[in-house]
């Protein structure tokens, strides 16, 4: 499987194994020609569908409070002026541009700046520590970087050990203390280089094979760049123009459906865009025509606000540690926020437990709450039923190009036997720099390219596909198999738990043991061990009740709100070293 350096430009290559393009290409490019399934022509051809339509606002502008409104028109001016700045600083079709940024006109406008030009936007998790820059600016071969000024110190300290990067551009002014010698401080300021650089377009022809990287992982590991054709994440993450109908078969139907659809829609991804669920929510959204709307950073009764003002429609958020907040938002400060705007709250990257659903559902009864079962390496692949729950399992009406099959034979499984949930044809080409990785997670079956998820899974009769949890933190006790995400669930059922997360600890006797590291209801009394597996003990099997419980003031997730399973382990490991 391909990895490492960028596939020729301004040329088709063969299908490659993938399922078969949608049929005929209508509509005028970037330069006059047809439009591809890239996602620069598709927006361009929005905006020329509906310029004068609103396309982003942002509410909490840095330092002011204020916001700020752009329609499409302005949007893409304003990614224009990025991506000619850019190419005249000497970065080329295929480099890797870094975005170290909070939510804000200027991700956007940096995101599509790319994507015009060619270049490769490389989305950069700002919770990183130096150590961990410097891994991801060597890993992904940045050349360029634009970072918000708050980051800056960081910058500095991770620029010494890269050797490619040589473009940076700053947003925002320094604070006081922050660097202001060597390249990370004497770098471009973003509203300079931008009121400098054009605003028309009069970019070279794209193509739907151009990249886009996706960095996940973090959490579980280093880094890893996920490379996607641009026609693939179109079709598999942004739901082929169409996220709630049928995809396009033409790339110029995006443009004749958004003027025919008109506006209404208002999007709301409130994690942060470095997050892939964000950043999906957002292209779903411009791609579809609709307006979205951005905080610079989550805040519970902020983002309650928005939803009453701006008339939100759709949220997208990651899991109980985003939805929780809001629940306890709207039972205290924010009660009586008018949400009837609101249609679906969806969440990808990590579960909302039932517990908390349930109490959603007495604040917001009329709106839709979404489990939605999808990776970076694979985009969309199902949602959620109705009856999933600690006793019967996260279970999941997948799409027809889901399966589980065998790790090794990658056949298909029977029902009821658990295998690693796969999906086939319109998936990404492997993982940057790591043809090791890319080997392990990639295949070819009957002429169809495939990805292998981390998760575990089984299928039933009926085709429902029960999610088991991540394999790379499946816990061995006395030979069972205990995944963390089904324990997880049981515990937030418990009045007392605020949050959770499950890891295994060694045991002399049975190889691991399964540990509970809680974070209790503020204000109630921390629950005994005792308590939790008297409480567990209805909802799961012996051998998964937690034999150890750590309680701590809060549990540390990413600022997406998904799991950090390593300091987990940390946490429960010493304590039991301790005990």
């Amino acid at each position: 499987m391909f990895a490492g350096p960028l596939p020729p430009y301004g040329r088709r290559r063969s299908n490659g194994g993938r399922a078969p393009a949608p049929a005929g290409r209508t509509g005028r490019g970037a330069t006059g020609g047809p439009v591809e399934y890239n996602l620069a022509d598709l927006f361009e051809s929005v905006v020329d569908a509906a310029p004068e339509r609103e396309a982003l606002v942002c509410l909490d502008l840095p330092g002011t409070g204020a916001e700020r409104r752009l329609t499409y028109a302005e949007l893409d001016a304003a990614a224009n002026r990025v991506a000619h700045h850019l190419t005249g600083a000497g970065i080329g079709p295929g480099e890797h541009v870094g975005l170290h940024l909070y939510n804000g006109v200027e991700y956007v406008q940096t995101l599509y700046g790319c994507l015009k030009a060619r270049i490769v936007p490389v989305n950069v998790n700002y919770r990183y520590v130096e150590d961990e820059l410097a891994h991801l600016y060597r890993d992904t071969d940045l050349v360029g970087l634009v970072f918000d000024a708050e980051f800056t110190d960081r910058v500095a300290g991770a620029l010494p050990r890269t050797e490619r990067l040589r473009h940076l551009v700053r947003v925002g002014h320094p604070g006081a203390g922050a660097s202001s010698g060597g390249p990370a401080g004497s770098a471009v300021p973003f509203a300079e280089a931008t009121a400098a650089a054009p605003p028309e377009r009069g970019f070279a022809v794209r193509s739907g094979d151009d990249l886009f990287l996706i960095c996940t992982g973090g959490t579980t590991g280093m880094p890893k760049g996920v490379m996607w054709r641009q026609e693939d994440l179109f079709f598999s993450g942004l739901g082929g123009g169409a996220p709630t109908g049928e995809p396009v078969r033409t790339p110029g139907e995006l443009a004749e459906r958004v003027a025919a659809g008109g506006a209404g829609l208002t999007f709301f991804p409130t994690p942060p865009l470095m997050h892939g669920t964000a950043a999906m929510t957002a292209l779903i959204g411009l791609h579809y025509g609709q307006r979205i709307a951005l905080h610079r950073r989550f805040s519970p009764q902020d983002v309650l606000r928005t939803v009453e003002k701006e008339r939100v429609s759709a949220m997208s958020l990651v899991g109980d540690a985003m939805l929780r907040p809001l629940v306890d938002a709207l039972r205290g400060p924010m009660r009586g926020t008018d949400l009837s705007s609101l249609f679906t709250v969806s969440s990808s990257g990590a579960i909302l437990s039932e517990t908390v659903r349930a109490q959603f559902a007495e604040l917001a009864p009329r709106v839709r709450l979404i489990n939605n079962f999808g990776s970076s390496e694979s985009g969309f692949n199902g949602t959620a039923t109705g009856d999933a729950g600690p006793e019967r399992g996260f279970r999941v009406e997948v799409n027809a190009r889901t399966a589980v099959v065998d790790p090794v034979t990658h056949g298909p499984v029977a029902p009821g036997e658990p295998g690693r949930i796969a999906q086939r044809g319109h998936v990404p080409l492997g993982y940057y720099n790591d043809p090791e990785k890319t080997a392990e997670t990639f295949f070819e079956r009957d002429g169809e390219r495939w990805v292998l998820l981390g998760d575990m899974g089984t299928v039933g009769a009926d085709g429902v596909v029960t999610v088991l949890g991540r394999g790379s933190q499946c816990i061995n006790t006395g030979g069972e198999k205990v995944y963390p995400e089904e324990v997880e669930q049981a515990l937030k059922a418990h009045p007392d738990v605020y949050d959770a997360l499950v890891a295994g600890v060694p045991d002399a006797t049975w190889g691991n043991h399964v540990a509970a590291v809680v974070q209790p209801r503020a204000g109630a009394e921390p629950p005994t061990l005792e308590e939790i597996q008297r409480h567990c003990r209805a909802r799961l099997a012996g051998y998964k009740i937690p034999r150890r419980l750590v309680t701590v003031p809060e549990i540390r997730r990413s600022p997406s709100g998904k799991a950090d399973y390593r300091w987990a382990v940390t946490v429960a490991t010493g304590a039991a070293d301790r005990g």
